[in-house]
């Protein structure tokens, strides 16, 4: 029996695990006290790391349709198969034929985080689609409009903060996200312990909101109304006071204060069904507090105001003083960020740079919604996806209408899929290029590190070594790029090789980059690591703020603490003016549609999606561990609605609206507010064709099958998955 390091990959809070191994097999799995970012703290997820690691229905060889099923095949066969297959229809209808999807677990491992941005590049394509567009990319593009950037994303000071308002989100399931911070419930019960106030925005009562000092029980989808009316109340009493050094680094505050003008607490009330007396007391005590942070998340990005909504929670954050200030809101810094530049205006972010084919929606951050990609696929036409790569994605059972998805994904002319599992999607792939398990893989957060709630950077090595036949998953999208590419049957190493000689060529002209005036040539011979990707970490690294390489992670096992969260403005900005623009040209477009929100009567039932701690969307579901006991598929209904409607605890009831219908079981709650109902978000494994037999016994039923794709936040193009209506009747 042995030990080793391993930063767990299931979830976005990133904590060390210490793994139990017996020869190259993971026994156990326990929370590394010494981890400098999470300090032992684990979860049911990363308790089941082994599990997980060594799931029998784990793919271990590569797999090529022929004949109409998918059969066993070498590596040579399968990259052999793809660059003879994708270049004639490239050649032939153009780059757009492909379509390229990302799923949510891709971020989570080192080759998702240095490889797909390779792989668009050598396919030229514009059909990018990725699980932002069903769920964060309102935050991305409100920190694009308000700083230049939609990767700057400030994330609550959560050691230090004295008053935090929550919206939308519930980190004692989740564990966060977009705010990497192991241990969340942890510290949010030591905010309370020093004094602090937690304020929880959110129609269920959550496991979040039973710890808070103050649950709001608002109606779902109004996020944005409620939010508009808080800043009306700090306009409306004095209370608006970004401070120094703030104000003078904000346009637009006046700008602002007239475009709230109509959203007073008594305006917004009815639609969000709170009183007004209850807005202006949270609007009070977020401006009276020393520090206080606004945090919203999936519940207040997917839905129909997403990225008003999450506007508005940093135009809050400027108002009371607390962005960019210690207790506040804060922009992390990544050790792997490009070297901090000298403050000025710079190119500033645009929206719609090219529209999808069919609907014409508006590209956000290079991407399409993912609620589009059924419609590019079947729809004739010049430029028509003919071809589709995902790579650690399952939309068939994440995004909008996954019914017609699947028959879409039936029709292409050529599917391949870097996966580890035959799912819902990836049963119609071509080609499917399994990934060894997280064991035999190094790992290092790109992602994660740029939203922690603490400067921290740490490394862990591959566990065990691959087994005989297995392929290094970075030496597979390498050699996916190659295939694609033209360059078929080219060593692996020259994808690396190339990025690092174009990533170097631009650095050493940069005068604020650390390799300024350097050798090209010598800096890369310099380079250590096992492999192409370990040497591309440590130039990222030798690029970065902290003055770090690769060794001098491995030469610290338990990471290395870079400090606090600092204040970052205005070297951060990159917009136009070199300032906040806090009413930018599209979100004032906008608001007319939050307006006429005001006079839209609340209707009947609606829906919302939750998390479990044990589940991470549908990708965990073949752990039996995490797919058992109080992690199950039913509808959560509130006794009052239940009684009306004559529905019965666990009994069956039939849920439908726009996209279809499907029948649940019935959980009487009330944990949920009256006139809302919540069905979880990744489920519904009973297709045929897939191999994953723990969450076929327990499938449960697609969520997302009840919509048909048309709702959608329209400045960001994410899918509306919550606050939507829906019918409720019993069934016998």
């Amino acid at each position: 029996m042995s030990t080793a390091l391993r930063i767990c990959p299931l979830c976005e809070a990133t904590c060390g695990l210490t793994l139990t191994l017996d020869g190259t097999r993971v026994t156990g799995a326990r929370g590394d006290r010494d981890d400098v970012f999470s300090k032992g703290f684990i979860c049911p997820k990363g308790a089941s790391f082994g599990e997980v690691d060594a799931d029998p229905d784990r793919l271990t060889g590569p797999l090529v349709r022929k004949e109409g099923t998918l059969q066993e095949a070498t590596w040579e066969e399968a990259f052999d198969t793809i660059a003879a297959r994708i270049r004639p229809l490239t050649e032939t209808y153009g780059p757009n034929a492909v379509g390229l999807v990302l799923g949510n677990p891709n971020v989570h491992t080192m080759a998702g985080g240095l490889y797909p941005p390779l792989l668009i590049g050598a396919l030229r394509t514009r059909n990018l689609f990725t699980a932002s567009t069903l769920d964060q990319m309102p935050k991305h593009v409100s920190s694009g409009l308000l700083f230049g950037d939609p990767f700057a994303i400030p994330v609550p000071d959560l050691d230090r903060t004295g008053h935090l308002l929550m919206l939308g989100a519930n980190p004692l399931d989740s564990n966060g996200s977009l705010c990497t911070a192991p241990d969340f419930p942890g510290k949010l019960k030591a905010l309370r312990r020093r004094g602090g106030t937690l304020t929880v925005v959110d129609p269920r009562r959550t496991r979040t909101a039973r710890l808070a000092d103050r649950h709001v029980a608002i109606r779902p989808g109004t996020d944005a109304l409620f939010l508009a009316a808080l800043v009306h109340t700090l306009f409306a009493e004095g209370l608006a006071d970004p401070g120094i050094p703030l104000a003078d680094r904000v346009e637009g505050v006046d700008d602002v204060r007239e475009a709230v003008r109509e959203f007073t607490p008594e305006a917004v009330a009815a639609a969000c069904d709170l009183d007004a007396a209850t807005i202006r007391t949270v609007a009070r005590e977020l401006a009276a507090a020393p520090t206080a942070a606004v945090y919203g998340r999936m519940g207040s990005s997917t839905v129909t105001h997403g990225t008003l909504a999450n506007w508005l929670v940093d135009v809050l954050n400027v108002l009371t003083g607390n962005l960019d200030r210690p207790g506040g809101a804060l922009f992390p810094l990544s050790a792997t960020a490009p070297a901090p530049r000298p403050a000025g205006p710079g190119r500033g972010f645009a929206l719609g740079r090219w529209s999808s084919r069919v609907s014409g929606h508006p590209e956000a951050k290079g991407e399409l919604p993912m609620a589009a990609l059924a419609e590019e696929i079947e729809t004739e036409g010049e430029e028509r996806i003919r071809a589709v790569i995902t790579i650690a994605a399952n939309p068939v059972l994440s995004a909008p209408d996954g019914l017609r998805l699947d028959r879409a994904l039936g029709s292409l002319d050529l599917m391949v899929a870097i996966d580890p599992y035959l799912n819902e999607t990836t049963r119609h792939a071509d080609v499917v290029l399994p990934p060894p398990p997280p064991s035999r893989s190094p790992h290092f957060d790109f992602s994660f590190n740029g939203l922690a709630v603490r400067n921290q950077v740490r490394f862990t090595p591959a566990v065990v070594p691959l087994e005989d036949g297995r392929m290094d998953e970075c030496e597979i999208h390498a050699r996916l790029i190659l295939a694609v590419s033209g360059m078929h049957g080219a060593p692996p190493s020259a994808v690396d090789d190339l990025a690092i000689g174009t990533t170097l060529a631009k650095a050493v002209t940069q005068e604020h980059s650390p390799l300024y005036g350097a050798d090209p040539e010598a800096v890369a011979a310099g380079l250590s690591g096992a492999g192409g990707a370990e040497r591309r970490l440590d130039l990222m690294l030798r690029l970065g703020p902290y003055d770090l390489t690769l060794d001098d992670l491995l030469r610290a096992p338990h990471g290395i603490d870079l400090g606090p969260l600092e204040p970052r403005l205005p070297g951060l900005l990159r917009t136009r003016s070199g300032r906040v623009e806090l009413l930018p040209e599209p979100i004032a477009a906008d608001l007319p549609r939050l307006r006429a929100a005001l006079d839209a009567p609340p209707g009947g039932l609606v829906l919302v999606g939750r998390r479990h701690l044990r589940s991470n969307n549908s990708w965990l579901h073949n752990a039996p561990s995490l797919n058992s006991g109080s992690n199950r598929c039913t509808l959560h209904v509130h006794p009052a609605d239940a009684d009306r409607l004559g529905l019965a605890d666990g009994k069956p009831a039939r849920i439908a609206a726009e996209g279809g219908a499907l029948e649940a079981e019935v959980e009487i709650t009330d944990a949920v507010r009256s006139g809302v109902v919540s069905l979880p978000h990744g489920w519904g494994h009973d297709r045929p064709g897939t191999r994953l037999a723990v969450a076929e016994a327990r499938p449960g039923v697609n969520v997302n099958q009840l919509l048909d794709g048309s709702r959608l936040d329209p400045l960001s193009g994410t899918a509306v998955l919550n606050g939507f209506p829906v019918e409720l009747a019993p069934l016998p």
